[in-house]
């Protein structure tokens, strides 16, 4: 279930259906990205820079340049920690563009069946930005055990797993179903929904793939949702 999910979502990626939000979800991720390189920049001219004058003062006119050489540093350091960063971008881009993405999923894979309706703008919002501070605060606790070999790497998975797992579910869900109905539905099939948030953490750890995250989550967990929607139905109508 969960493999067939992640394939179909992943051979959807490049295809003319999803071409449009393919750009807005792409376009919006790399933009909350930039933003987010220029405001590390601006925190550490702003917190680093006064340290280093009053450490080193009366230093020559070339060392204006620690400042530039200082955005390199902040630049490389952003680059190697994507995979962190694109998490709570995911969260707020997720809110924004999951209704479109599952829109073309279920009107391509699933056009037999009832469409479902959009969660309303505003509730959205708050749901996304809830999210989004569930995953800074996450991944800022896998980012403390960065340095510890093997915990780093398990921490980042099960952090992420966990959090795009959930929330991506209920998003999903939340289109036939009401809030409370699809976090009952996800905490029903807590392992299965676990295990593919594992598969979106993987895809979130891929270098430049990674910024596809935000459409590939919704994509899949709107096919996993199908499934175990299905998957409920069937005892229920084999009982006399």
């Amino acid at each position: 279930m969960i493999l067939d999910a992640a394939r179909t979502a992943a051979s959807q990626l490049f295809s003319a259906e999803f071409r449009s939000v393919f750009f807005k979800t792409l376009g919006l991720t790399l933009l909350a990205l930039v933003a987010l390189w220029f405001g590390i920049r601006e925190i550490f001219d702003w917190l680093a820079m006064p340290w280093i004058d009053a450490l080193l003062p009366g230093l020559p006119a070339w060392t204006g340049w620690l400042g530039l050489i200082a955005a390199i540093i902040a630049g490389i350091g952003l680059a190697l920690g994507l995979a962190l960063l694109i998490a709570p971008v995911t969260a707020i881009v997720a809110g924004l563009f999951l209704d479109d993405v599952a829109e073309v999923v279920e009107k391509t894979n699933y056009p037999q069946e009832r469409p479902g309706q959009p969660v309303p703008a505003l509730r959205a919002m708050v749901l996304a930005i809830k999210f989004f501070g569930i995953v800074i605060l996450g991944n800022l606790l896998a980012l403390l055990l960065m340095f510890i070999p093997v915990v780093n790497i398990g921490a980042f998975f099960l952090v992420n797993g966990y959090l795009l797992g959930r929330e991506f579910f209920e998003f999903a869900a939340m289109r036939f179903r009401s809030e409370e109905d699809a976090k009952d539905l996800r905490r029903r099939n807590a392992g299965t929904v676990f295990m593919a948030g594992l598969v979106i953490a993987a895809f979130l750890a891929v270098p430049i793939l990674n910024l596809l995250t935000p459409l590939f989550a919704a994509a899949m967990m709107v096919h996993l949702h199908k499934s175990v929607s299905a998957a409920e139905r069937r005892p229920a109508m084999a009982r006399p």
